[in-house]
């Protein structure tokens, strides 16, 4: 079991990590303690071809002064040659006597660092507050189990389920708390997804603003589905990143290749707005690791659903989700929710690739 010590460090690893940049690589980070329990060191990934958090960690100490002491990383130390050498085999060479880490590297290159590390003697112990450093490697362990970008469908909707009037007017549904929330999440998004009937209705700029509305440091790729063009007058056009337009029909199977051609473009974050026949492919075709629903305490009636097919002919076809949170945005509630274990466990069965680790450094 951890000691309080060490669960200390992983807190720290944890903070430290998020100083790495968001890529292609995890962002890990690693805190070194003696055998008493007293900071050593620590490190963190600072990106593609860079030394991994534990070799970063271990050249802050001279020669010999991590021998007998415990290495507390976020991520199993890898297990390959990539960029850079095993982490495994170089917290072996420097007499570390245990390690620490918080999730499991699926990777099918770079896993086995905690069987190398056993096989050599040292102590080790996973699973030490995985609940907290999931989410910050959830995109890039998206990639590795799935072989494509971690994706977030994102809707807002009446309180009767409707996205718009009956006109087909929805600016807006929701109120400004909840609008800023998204263009918080958006700037977190590698790339952002719509349908051109969206792009035809709304103009959306996709772009990741501030409350004073001036364009955030980090904006994702806009990409647009749908065999129509986008008009040379489109707001999208205007957006810093040249926007990507799939012709394919999404509607009827075409949403992997997209995930596919969008990670090896280095995409690992997808955050898909809509619309709802947008929305509602990639909840059918089982493609969804994350809702975002907002709700605004208003009633539309009409037949503009949220949602639509969604692949489901009797209750037994039912998407389980669990809610994750449930947040007050002034007056709207913002439903956080993930599919259910089982759900998610028939979706890894579905779209499982094997794939060789991008986090080699």
């Amino acid at each position: 079991m951890a000691s309080e010590a060490e669960r200390d460090a992983m807190r720290r690893a944890l903070t430290i990590a998020r100083q790495g940049p968001r890529g292609v690589n995890p962002q890990v980070g690693a805190v070194l303690l003696s055998a008493d329990g007293e900071l050593l060191a620590e490190g963190w990934h600072r990106g593609a071809g860079t030394p991994h958090a534990e070799v970063d960690a271990l050249s802050k100490l001279a020669p010999g002064a991590a021998r007998g002491a415990t290495a507390v990383v976020t991520l199993e130390p890898c297990n390959h040659h990539g960029r850079t050498g095993p982490c495994s085999e170089a917290l072996i060479a420097a007499g570390v006597a245990r390690v620490v880490f918080a999730v499991p590297d699926p990777g099918v290159r770079s896993s086995g660092g905690a069987a190398r590390l056993r096989d050599a003697g040292v102590d080790v112990e996973s699973g030490v507050l995985a609940d907290e450093a999931t989410p910050l490697l959830e995109s890039w362990l998206t990639v590795q189990r799935l072989g494509r970008p971690h994706v977030t469908v994102k809707w807002a909707q009446s309180l009767d389920g409707r996205a718009a009037a009956s006109d087909g007017t929805s600016q807006w549904i929701t109120g400004p708390a909840a609008r800023a929330d998204v263009h918080r999440r958006r700037a977190q998004a590698d790339a952002i997804v719509v349908g051109i009937g969206t792009v035809l209705a709304d103009d959306p700029a996709l772009t990741a603003r501030t409350d004073d509305g001036a364009l955030r440091e980090h904006q994702p790729v806009p990409v647009v589905l749908g065999a129509r063009s986008v008009p040379g007058t489109a707001a999208v056009r205007r957006h810093p990143h040249p926007y990507l337009q799939y012709r394919g029909d999404a509607a009827s199977g075409g949403l992997t290749g997209v995930l596919e051609d969008l990670r090896a473009r280095g995409v690992q974050r997808v955050f898909v707005e809509g619309g709802p026949a947008v929305a509602s492919s990639f909840l059918r075709e089982g493609l969804a690791d994350e809702l975002l629903v907002y709700v605004a305490p208003v009633l539309l009636g009409g037949d503009r659903l949220a949602v639509r097919d969604v692949g489901v002919r009797t209750i037994g076809d039912a998407h389980r989700l669990t809610v994750t949170s449930v947040t007050p945005l002034g007056d709207d509630l913002l439903y956080v929710a993930r599919p259910a274990p089982e759900a998610a466990h028939r979706g890894v069965a579905l779209h499982a690739v094997t794939t060789s680790s991008e986090g080699d450094g």
